[in-house]
């Protein structure tokens, strides 16, 4: 059953028909008898609370949560693939679009396990009290994710509490305010942070505390924007700090810097990534026997931002199979001309180690055989004659990765890397796409195709064409790629990549706890101790005092803009602009020129899926968002 027809059939029995099903659930099938004697026993219980999980797998890594969660911001454009509903608000959005109908059933979905693991809790035997609420806890966390993911997807639309075992049919539904919604999410995460165990034990992605007081502070920060914002202020703080206070007990702790790489690179170090003192509420993939949603089909994030290997970069020596980059036949999404060069410092030598953590941007030749330049490159490229006959080493070869199994994957990178010539560039990079402009002289003297931030960008910001420039039809497909979620150890071959995947991690509470403290009491002092904390991180060590700030400097759109370069590509954009107030025409055309019909009464929630409106018995009463 693919993932698509799973959550339409749950969607139906969630919101229409009544019944749960449990027809996934590995350990235990209760289908054929009734629910009470069925979720009685702890094994029975405990398979319905594991399902409450699923969802996870669904929306982090994969296109459906892309879209909704990081599109349609200022860090990120459109190649021209793609729902582009998402990406510039345009008629694509509509309640016909077929990612809206994921997004809502699976949430709803997840809503209705964690009501039927909630209601059922008390008959459960076998279980002390503890041990009984710190499994509940975790349907009420994950109750709270699903309903935060609805209201600031939809707004205020169906709050539901019972299971639809319990409830029966659902024919005439009626909307919920945000602010009730919001109630419950915070209740919910209240009883998780209280009950849940302090670690995760063994079961590495079961949740615990430290993911409790994380969402719970996300939560809260992001309540905010509906009014009384510094009492939920004073909550989120309260809950980060609880985290940045007390990280011995929760077994977190940021990864620090030393002389040679920054904290940052080691918190997407692949060595790192099952067991990442950061990571605080993650999907965790099971990388040995396959034993998730869809099987082995994981971590296709890196496709869809993935530039043009395949064919724009193949003169040089890049190809659509080389296992490291990822498979290059989506390409969906490329960085806006405001994170490469205004969020991201555009020079050579930064101090920050954010852009070249956070992306790929040289490509080496993989064609598993020499690339040399031909008169015809020269001249399509605007190459110096001189370099005509000169050799771009091949650079693939097999190598081992993934320390259980220590399995054997092609890819770029792993032989030739040297500088014979001595020109002080590796012999085999292909192509270079760096956030800073090069003298035009030194790009026409180097061996290997360099674009940069004047190739990629008209004088309005916006990408190059074919109508806007000669090579536009090039450079627009060649720039630089998402690397997160591309750590070699866990790369499986050019499609899927077995790594865990963070939904929130350290780092986001220290900004989260900033931007909390300015709104709460404008205890400057505070929140610019929690934002130094993170950029001093981002460098390596002897450079770390070039990243500190001043209390001048410091501002809620500061703030922005740190959360843009620490979280760039972990779907949290398109929350932090709405949180913001940044929603709007006037922010949006100024930051990603792309979007041209943004408008701010319709945009700020999505349309109601078309099939709910068709199934219900009440459409008018209920309603459809405004104007869609």
């Amino acid at each position: 059953m693919n993932m698509k027809t799973l959550f339409f059939r749950l969607s139906l029995w969630v919101l229409l028909m009544g019944m749960v099903s449990s027809c996934s659930l590995d350990e235990w099938n209760p289908s054929t008898v009734d629910l009470e004697t069925a979720y009685k026993y702890r094994d029975g219980f405990e398979s319905l609370v594991n399902y409450c999980y699923d969802a996870l797998y669904y929306f982090y890594g994969k296109i459906d949560g892309i879209g909704a969660m990081e599109m349609g911001t200022d860090l990120w454009s459109n190649v021209g693939n793609g729902e582009t509903g998402f990406i510039l608000y345009n008629s694509n959005m509509a309640p016909q679009l077929g990612t809206l109908n994921t997004i809502w059933q699976g949430m709803y979905a997840t809503v209705n396990y964690c009501n039927t693991a909630i209601y059922y809790a008390p008959l459960v035997e076998d279980y002390t009290e503890e041990e009984r609420n710190a499994k509940v806890a975790e349907a009420h966390f994950l109750r709270a994710w699903a309903n935060w993911h609805l209201v600031e997807q939809f707004g205020g639309v169906v709050l539901n509490t019972q299971p639809s075992s319990v409830t029966g049919p659902q024919n005439s539904p009626v909307r919920s305010s945000e602010e009730a919604f919001y109630d419950l999410i915070i209740s919910d995460l209240q009883f998780a942070c209280q009950h849940l165990p302090d670690q995760s034990g063994a079961e590495r992605g079961r949740v615990a505390k430290k993911a409790a007081y994380a969402m719970l502070a996300k939560a809260c920060l992001q309540r905010t924007r509906l009014g009384d914002s510094q009492q939920y202020a004073k909550m989120a703080l309260d809950a980060a700090e609880e985290l940045i206070n007390n990280q011995g007990r929760y077994g977190i702790a940021l990864y620090q810097s030393d002389a040679e790489r920054s904290g940052f690179a080691k918190l997407w170090d692949g060595m790192n990534n099952k067991d990442n003192t950061e990571f605080l509420f993650l999907e965790a993939v099971d990388h040995l026997a396959g034993r998730n949603p869809e099987g082995w089909n994981r971590g296709r994030t890196r496709q869809y931002y993935l530039m043009d290997a395949r064919t724009t970069g193949a003169p040089w020596g890049t190809q659509e199979n080389d296992a490291w980059l990822g498979r290059a036949n989506t390409r969906q999404f490329k960085p806006t001309k405001y994170l490469l060069t205004t969020l991201f410092e555009p020079v050579e030598d930064p101090a920050d180690t954010r852009f070249k953590e956070t992306f790929f941007y040289e490509y080496y030749n993989a064609t598993w055989l020499d690339v040399v330049i031909s008169q015809q490159m020269v001249n399509q490229y605007g190459k110096n004659p001189n370099l005509v006959g000169r050799v771009i080493k091949n650079t693939a070869a097999t190598g081992s990765s993934l320390v259980e199994g220590n399995r054997a994957i092609n890819h770029m990178g792993l032989v030739n890397m040297v500088d014979d010539d001595g020109d002080g560039w590796l012999d085999g990079l292909s192509v270079f796409t760096p956030n800073w402009v090069m003298p035009a002289s030194d790009k026409a003297d180097l061996p290997f195709w360099v674009v940069d931030p004047s190739d990629w960008f008209d004088a309005n910001g916006r990408w190059v064409t074919a109508e806007t420039h000669p090579m536009g039809t090039y450079y627009r497909e060649i720039y630089p790629s998402l690397k997160k979620f591309s750590s070699i150890e866990w790369v499986y071959d050019r499609q899927y990549w077995m790594g865990d995947i963070p939904i929130i991690r350290l780092g986001e509470v220290y900004l989260i706890a900033a931007e909390a403290a300015l709104l709460y009491n404008n205890d400057v002092a505070k929140a610019l101790n929690f934002v130094n904390e993170i950029r001093r991180r981002a460098a390596v060590s002897g450079r770390q005092h070039e990243m500190e700030i001043t209390a001048a400097e410091l501002s809620l759109d500061f703030i922005l803009a740190e959360r843009g370069r620490e979280l760039a590509g972990e779907q949290t954009r398109w929350y932090d602009l709405k949180r913001m107030g940044k929603l709007t025409n006037e922010y949006l055309r100024s930051t990603n020129p792309e979007i041209l019909s943004f408008d701010p009464a319709k945009h700020i929630v999505r349309p109601i899926p078309q099939t709910f409106m068709d199934a219900i018995a009440n459409p008018a009463e209920f309603g459809q968002n405004t104007t869609y």
